[in-house]
Order: C-alpha cells, then structure tokens, then sequence
C-alpha cells in the first residue's frame, strides 16, 4: 500500500494503525499472508470515524478476533483487518433480576479474561466457553459453544455497528442463533452483548471451569498451533469421529497435519501455509464423503487471496 494510505488514516483515526501486518502471527493457525493495514480504533467514535474512511474509499475490511477459526491464505488480507481487543474491553456487571446476574462484556474482551470474571463475580453458566482462544464478539458472531452449550443461550442483547457506522441494539426476539452462527446484517460488526448467568460461589464456578479445562486438555491438541474445530458436526454425529474411521489421524500435507489427539483439528507442526492447510481440508472432505456419503461443512473460515495484490488508498 501506498505511504498516504497510512497518513489518511493516523490523521483520522486515533487508534493504532499497522501496515502490512502479520497475519500469520495473528491468528492461532500461524498460517497467512499479511494484511494490507490493521487497525485497532480506541473507541465506537473511532471505529465510526475508521468506516467512513473505509466506506469514501470503497476499501474492503474484515473483523479479527483473536485470529481463532480463521485460516488466511497466503496472499494475505485486501483492505483493513480491524480489532476491537485495545478499545472494547469492558466486563460489568448490570441491573438483574434476584435469580439471575446480567452483565455487559465488549466485543473485544477476551473469552479467558471473560471466565476469569464469571468466577470472581460468582456467576455460573458460561463455564462450557472455558479454554476457547477467542473473544466476544467472535463468540457471538459464531455462536460458539462446547459439551452441548452455546453462548447463545446467554445473550440477552446484542450490540452491532452497521457498515455506515449506525449503532443499533438488538434484543433477543431479533437474534437467532444456530449451530455455529449468528444471523446478521451483511458487514455488521459486533461490539458487545448484555449477558446473564445464575448466582453461584466463585470456588463452585472455579471447580467447574478447572474440571472443563481438564477435559479440553485431554482431548484437544492444545498445544500446538490450529484453528480450533476444521469442520462442523454433521447432524446426530462426530465429524471427529468420521475423519478417524477414515485412517486420517496424522496425515500430513506439507506441514499441516490432522491431530493425533483430535481428527477434527488440524494442526501447523512446522511451516505450514494456508495452501497445505486447505488441501488438507479438502482431502478430509473426500475421504469422509466417499466413505460415509457425509458432506463435511467448515466451521474454520478461510478468508483473504491467495496472491498477493496491491491497494492504494487516495488523499
């Protein structure tokens, strides 16, 4: 990208503007090309100011998270890549009813720092998000979950700023969650949610959190580099489950390789790209479908190009 494109920017936006920034150290996978610019706005006034900017430009732009379920090609992001981790970022408590505790968490927060604060506070419910490498608003947008729970079922409302940089709240008969998605207005960026739990002592909640903690480290390769969860569970069944029966655990394509631990993750075990990663991918999809006549949809999301192009943003 042009020089000017950052000038255009750091004069308009406050927050933290990075040029040709690392994808690859991002996201969890470690695989990607860099994004033409990453922006972090310091507030919703920023990130308004920042869309306008985007929009009067007609440049693309992608939401990041904390870079959790998301495979970016190796030619890297088009556009601006925003996070909203160093100016959305606060958990408090709010108003509730006797039996239950609503609280409002940014988009930005982290779903660690999240759990850490339903323990401190005594709230229970969101226990199941515990060891998910994400935040909020990626959680929300995904409607993530675990061992049969979703945050969905905790929502209350939804915070969103629209692509023209409106804020709109919604309330919970204007959401609908489904299995690993929440619908939204095309472009639309998730900036909080007002969420609820029920009353509970904090060692009650640690003990829960700990005992799935536990769970998540037996059978997930955690401590290697992946994207999470490759593919949605088909109904009444385990994509896990499928891409085992299929022989695939430890099948490698270059440096991406289907965990030992877990078949429904894949994992970067040295160097690998993007390309090694999708061709993996879809080696498991075929393999799945000629054995089971099961199609395997991704739960990851594979976003950016695969060659590297140029953008320039005029004055």
């Amino acid at each position: 990208m042009a020089k000017t494109a950052m000038d255009v920017l750091q004069k308009l936006v406050r927050g933290r503007v990075v040029l040709n920034a690392p994808m690859a150290e991002l996201t969890t996978m470690r695989v990607g090309g860099p994004a033409d610019l990453l922006v972090y706005p310091a507030d919703r006034d920023d990130l308004t100011a920042l869309l306008g900017v985007l929009r009067e430009r007609s440049v693309p732009y992608l939401v990041l998270g904390a870079g959790s379920n998301l495979v970016v090609r190796d030619g890297g992001v088009r556009g601006a890549a925003i996070s909203l981790a160093e100016g959305f970022r606060t958990v408090e408590r709010r108003d509730g009813a006797q039996d239950r505790i609503t609280f409002w968490a940014d988009a930005g927060v982290s779903l660690r720092r999240l759990i850490r604060w339903t323990v401190d506070e005594g709230v229970s419910g969101l226990e199941a998000l515990a060891g998910i490498p994400g935040t909020v608003g990626g959680a929300l947008a995904m409607n993530a979950g675990a061992w049969g729970v979703e945050i969905g079922e905790r929502v209350l409302e939804v915070e969103i700023m629209t692509p023209e940089g409106d804020v709109r709240r919604l309330d919970r008969d204007r959401l609908r969650f489904t299995y690993r998605q929440l619908d939204l207005p095309a472009g639309a960026i998730v900036l909080g949610a007002l969420l609820w739990g029920e009353p509970c002592p904090p060692e009650q909640v640690k003990a829960k959190v700990q005992d799935l903690l536990r769970l998540r480290r037996d059978k997930q390769p955690l401590q290697e580099p992946s994207a999470g969860s490759v593919f949605k569970n088909p109904p009444s069944e385990s994509a896990g489950r499928l891409i085992e029966q299929c022989g695939l655990k430890g099948v490698k394509v270059g440096e991406a390789e289907v965990s030992r631990i877990h078949a429904n993750f894949i994992v970067n075990a040295g160097m690998a790209t993007a390309s090694q990663v999708v061709a993996l991918m879809g080696m498991i999809q075929e393999r799945v479908y000629v054995r089971f006549k099961v199609r395997l949809d991704p739960e990851v999301r594979i976003v950016g190009d695969w060659d590297k192009g140029k953008l320039r943003i005029q004055e």
